[in-house]
């Protein structure tokens, strides 16, 4: 009996030092993240309030209207930077992320998904059209392990730029992308009263009429507006039904070209499939 209590309180002192050992090495991690946190902060001349869980915030611009709640819909923007300014993952301007404010914290970079809370609450303090910069400390972000497929290091501490757009709907989005698509790269398109861009590069030559039944040979090319190619078929064996594929081309190809045409075509997110996509085309052939 005289052994067991030996062996009870043996262990017991094991688990306590354990366990003072564990929170020593939690604690001295999180004083030096704090400390990387202050030298930013001086070296940037930057005043931020500290959160009770460890992060530090500062909304730079509120933004105007009613608050946000979580159940209502925001597009919003994010630039991730290591404390020596690297850019280690960033929204567009041309692919606005949008959401529900509740679900703002959860990302997926690479192939690993993270839940970001100190993003979310700062988003929170914002109305539309407001910006605010946040710097989450290493246990907030991507911890010891850090994530080597966009070079953050062990226990790296990241700042955030953050920002909630103006727009409430998504058509409001659309028009700002496709805009700022089209400003960027210089073109000039014909606006379509569905809202779709067109500009015809070659009419065709062919006497068949294209209408929603037909069957048209086409080559394409489909990119997302931020150049990433999406789908491509420049062989000349794609022949379908017009009325099966996208209502943008439903819309702006009868009438318009032929076989032998040629058209660049930017669609809005409800005429392609849910985002604004930009598309070459040619048509091969008509049948009908």
């Amino acid at each position: 009996m005289k052994n067991f209590t030996k062996i009870s309180l043996f262990s017991l002192l094991l688990a306590t030092l354990l366990i003072s050992a564990c929170k020593k090495e939690y604690d001295s991690i999180e004083v030096v993240d704090d400390a990387a946190i202050q030298a930013y902060l001086k070296s940037n001349n930057l005043n931020m309030t500290k959160a009770s869980t460890g992060y530090y915030y500062n909304v730079v611009t509120p933004g105007t209207g009613d608050v946000i709640k979580n159940s209502d819909s925001v597009y919003y923007s994010y630039t991730f930077k290591l404390l020596n300014g690297t850019v280690i993952n960033q929204t567009s301007d041309l692919i606005i992320p949008g959401t529900f404010l509740g679900y703002t914290d959860r990302f997926t970079i690479g192939a690993s998904s993270y839940l970001f809370t100190p993003v979310r609450e700062v988003l929170s303090m914002l109305k539309r059209g407001g910006t605010a910069k946040l710097i989450m400390p290493s246990n907030l972000a991507f911890g010891k392990n850090g994530l080597s497929a966009i070079n953050v290091g062990s226990n790296e501490s990241i700042v955030v730029d953050l920002g909630v757009y103006n727009f409430t709907k998504k058509h409001e989005v659309d028009e700002y992308e496709i805009n700022k698509f089209i400003a960027t790269n210089g073109l000039t398109m014909t606006k379509d009263p569905s809202r779709a861009r067109y500009n015809i590069i070659t009419p065709g030559t062919g006497t068949d009429a294209i209408t929603t039944n037909s069957t048209i040979t086409v080559n394409y090319t489909v990119r997302y507006l931020d150049g990433t190619q999406l789908e491509t078929n420049t062989d000349g064996t794609y022949s379908p039904i017009l009325n099966t594929l996208y209502q943008g081309w439903q819309l702006i190809l009868p009438g318009k070209v032929t076989a032998g045409g040629k058209l660049r075509l930017i669609l809005p997110s409800d005429l392609a499939n849910g985002t604004p996509l930009d598309f070459d085309i040619e048509i091969v052939k008509v049948t009908n």
